[in-house]
């Protein structure tokens, strides 16, 4: 595949499943603070999942756009969710 190929295949993957994991991990947010969670443990909830959910579209389009920086970027900021989900959580409790 060329590069440019590489970029649509990413492009692709990030705007026909982000929308949808967003939508998934608002619903729980949603959910969360319906069920009167506090604050902080629910956003970090939600955090750790979107984050997680996130990594794991990261490893799947992997193999196609493991060279583009776009797809590093993509992967600190979800990973980088993940982590202030899980430190929310720590501090929520």
């Amino acid at each position: 595949m060329s590069m440019d190929e590489d970029m649509r295949v990413f492009r692709d993957y990030l705007a026909f499943t982000v929308p949808h994991i967003t939508i998934l991990a608002g619903a729980i947010l949603g959910v969360l603070i319906i069920a009167r969670l506090p604050t902080n443990l629910a956003l970090g909830i939600f955090a750790l999942i979107y984050g997680i959910m996130l990594t794991v579209l990261g490893l799947v389009i992997r193999p196609h756009a493991s060279h583009l920086l776009a797809y590093r970027l993509m992967m600190a900021f979800s990973t980088g969710l993940t982590v202030v989900g899980a430190f929310l959580i720590v501090a929520g409790r």
